[in-house]
């Protein structure tokens, strides 16, 4: 008989975690599990990706401003029993805050998973969604296995909580077959030009952790001192009149294209020379990880997950303090050297080999039969 998993989160909105869960449930074995992907608020451009054997549920049209402070309001029982109601052998909160807290109310016999996808740096911080860090701990103590997308967000959450549920460190779920064959479709946008000078390129939602303004006034550094190239930046997010507005007042709106969100980030990622994480926190990133797959040169800040990607010695990338100088420094080194490009380019296709997708649903699949 099959086992019939839920899988909660807040939301599908453009995102790494909502998109490696929808890779994750497409690519679990259909024939082991009875899969139920829920989400609090039906918006989000990966609902559409969802193969036809997931099932899909959720509980409200729209996300609503204040919501986190709403399901603080009510016990943890009594929203498992409102939103969710059916019986599982297994649920899943694929990310940290509400969902988990939500989970601690789910009946007896449940096995519970939670996924923790980001640093948490302090006990208030790892307490996300609930009440307090005692709650926190509480309810995080019940559930059966906690996952860490990284051993840097693992140690983390682990410093600010006092856990006494297993944590294993899971990397997430890259469609690597279907990376490599999107790649090959030509781009559709014609803002995108590449060949004239070297093209920078980054993905990520706008937002304030995502350290786009620290990209954009190296940027400024590095055209200032005459090197020229030019940065496509693939997102949407609150940010976006902010880095507008930035890109005015540095005088660069030549040399920086906004091709909002892209389905298919990756005909973009694989034509340009370089890929930049400028974030200011992360948690494993996806869009790292795509581009290692891609074979694109990366430098990256020195948050989470970022040396497990790219080696304690920089052995298949870049890893830079973090901070604005660090992204300097790091765009600097690349784009003035030619041969360090092309060897991060080889040393990009080797690890990005390391992250299979056969791999990374293997090892969850383990985790779940062995709850």
């Amino acid at each position: 008989m099959k086992k019939k998993l839920l899988f909660l989160i807040p939301n599908l909105k453009p995102g790494g975690a909502e998109k490696v869960l929808v890779n994750l449930v497409n690519n679990l074995d259909w024939k082991k599990y009875d899969i139920t992907l829920q989400t609090l608020f039906d918006v989000g451009v990966h609902r559409e990706s969802l193969k036809p054997h997931i099932r899909y549920r959720t509980v409200f049209p729209f996300q609503f401003r204040g919501n986190t402070i709403v399901f603080k309001m009510f016990s943890p029982r009594f929203w498992w029993n409102r939103f969710v109601k059916e019986r599982y052998d297994i649920a899943v909160s694929y990310l940290e805050g509400p969902t988990s807290r939500i989970l601690g109310g789910c009946p007896a016999g449940v096995k519970k998973v939670a996924w923790v996808h980001i640093e948490l740096k302090t006990p208030d911080a790892a307490a996300v969604g609930f009440c307090n860090p005692t709650e926190a701990e509480r309810v995080y103590n019940g559930f059966n296995q906690i996952v860490a997308v990284s051993q840097n967000v693992k140690e983390c959450f682990c410093e600010n909580l006092r856990i006494t549920t297993p944590v294993s460190v899971l990397y997430n779920t890259n469609e690597t077959e279907q990376i490599l064959e999107k790649a090959n479709e030509p781009p559709k946008n014609r803002d995108f030009v590449t060949g004239e000078v070297p093209s920078v390129c980054t993905v990520a939602r706008m937002m304030k952790t995502k350290g786009f303004d620290r990209l954009l006034n190296a940027h400024k550094r590095l055209l200032d001192e005459g090197l020229k190239h030019h940065i496509y930046i693939l997102g949407v997010g609150e940010e976006q009149k902010a880095i507008e507005q930035q890109m005015k007042r540095l005088g660069i709106e030549d040399s920086v294209t906004l091709l909002g969100f892209q389905k298919n980030p990756y005909q973009y990622v694989s034509r340009c020379d370089l890929y930049v994480c400028s974030s200011r926190r992360e948690g494993f990133s996806t869009a790292v990880t795509e581009a290692l797959i891609l074979g694109t040169p990366v430098v990256s800040t020195d948050c989470s997950g970022a040396r497990e990607l790219l080696g304690e010695q920089d052995e298949y990338g870049l890893v830079v303090e973090n901070s604005e100088e660090g992204v300097y420094q790091g765009m600097k080194k690349m784009l003035s050297d030619p041969a360090l490009l092309a060897h991060y380019k080889e040393k990009a296709r080797e690890r990005g080999s390391f992250f299979s997708r056969t791999e990374t649903v293997r090892a969850v699949e383990e985790m779940l039969d062995g709850l």
